[in-house]
């Protein structure tokens, strides 16, 4: 049986970070109940009953939620999804956002793994990237969030920054290891068009990252978590004890998943959809009348795009190429593009 996972966006941010260009804001904290229920009611319109493994609250800040509007949503996808004992439900946090008291709650709500935004343990490169934490409050959410039976802890890392030296990487890999997460992502620097960063390293105010070193960086990346116990199991992302990001599987194996809040992207039925990208617009569109929409879309769909059986094939072979342990074999094309594509092949 196939699988369905569901992605929610959630936009809201007390900052923005210097390297962001994902749709976020951090002006309107004072739409976040109403949105709440706007995700609940497009849930509710393209739920089916269908067994849901993974669900991800991604942003934005999803710990600036509380954790009743998450079980509130939780309780929704419940409803009118399938959602398996086992889900992996994945909730993104700030470590700046989240009271000691913060975390029993979520775990009460249902939340079970946590992606904690860590980025560096250099003051410097916090303070670049504009992040809302400072190293002693990640420390302590990973404290408070063991101590509240969350076993299951990613970190994000990135590297390749402006400015970034090799003692400085390795200072901000070490720190991360004495954590002991079940999961660690890194990434190197995308300057992006239009974020604050991509502007200063324009502009001459900031060094061009080296690429070189970014590689020497990465290498010594994959040896460290090596001889820590971790298996990179895709390009960026290691874990211990097989605690894979299961979600993140879901992409990479271009299997079906479902885009729901402001600017949320899906691909499902053979078709990816975008939805509309402004929260209050979202909102609004939520609203009204629900009437006459084709699954998977609604009033908050922006746009759908049919994805080609030989579209679907290529996106199936170029994703899988990412992963390092399960790899891209000719068993997984069947999976990701069903009984149509074996027919055409004559399988």
């Amino acid at each position: 049986m196939q699988f369905l996972s569901l992605y929610l966006h959630i936009p809201f941010c007390r900052t923005r970070c210097t390297y962001c260009a994902f749709n976020t804001y951090t002006d309107q904290a004072d739409l976040i109940n109403a949105y709440v229920q706007a995700l609940c009611m497009e849930i509710r319109l393209l739920g089916r009953g269908d067994p849901v493994h993974t669900v991800y609250f991604g942003g934005g800040t999803p710990s600036l939620l509380s954790a009743s509007q998450v079980a509130q949503i939780l309780a929704t996808v419940g409803q009118h999804f399938s959602l398996l004992p086992e889900a992996e439900i994945t909730l993104e946090a700030n470590p700046g956002t989240v009271r000691p008291g913060d975390w029993a709650p979520f775990r009460a709500a249902g939340v079970n793994r946590l992606s904690l935004g860590f980025q560096s343990a250099i003051a410097g490169e916090l303070a670049l990237f504009a992040r809302d934490h400072t190293l002693d409050e990640v420390t302590r959410a990973v404290e408070d969030a063991r101590s509240a039976g969350f076993d299951n802890l990613s970190l994000d890392l990135m590297y390749g920054t402006p400015g970034q030296s090799l003692k400085d990487w390795r200072h901000s890999l070490a720190f991360a290891l004495d954590l002991a997460p079940q999961h660690l992502s890194a990434y190197a620097l995308s300057l992006e068009p239009g974020t604050s960063l991509w502007r200063q390293v324009r502009d001459g105010r900031l060094p061009t990252p080296d690429d070189e070193l970014a590689a020497e960086m990465y290498t010594e990346l994959t040896e460290a978590l090596a001889g820590a116990g971790f298996v990179q199991y895709e390009i960026s992302n290691w874990a211990r004890g097989e605690r894979y990001a299961c979600h993140n599987l879901q992409y990479w194996r271009n299997l079906p998943y479902l885009g729901l809040g402001a600017g949320a992207h899906g691909y499902i039925a053979g078709q990816r959809t975008v939805n509309v990208m402004r929260p209050e617009i979202y909102i609004r569109c939520l609203s009204g009348d629900q009437g006459g929409y084709p699954y998977p879309t609604t009033a908050a769909t922006q746009s759908t795009e049919r994805i080609s059986r030989e579209d679907a094939m290529f996106e199936t072979i170029m994703t899988g190429l990412r992963l390092m342990v399960h790899g891209l074999s000719e068993a997984a094309l069947p999976l990701a593009l069903g009984k149509a594509w074996m027919n055409a092949m004559g399988r």
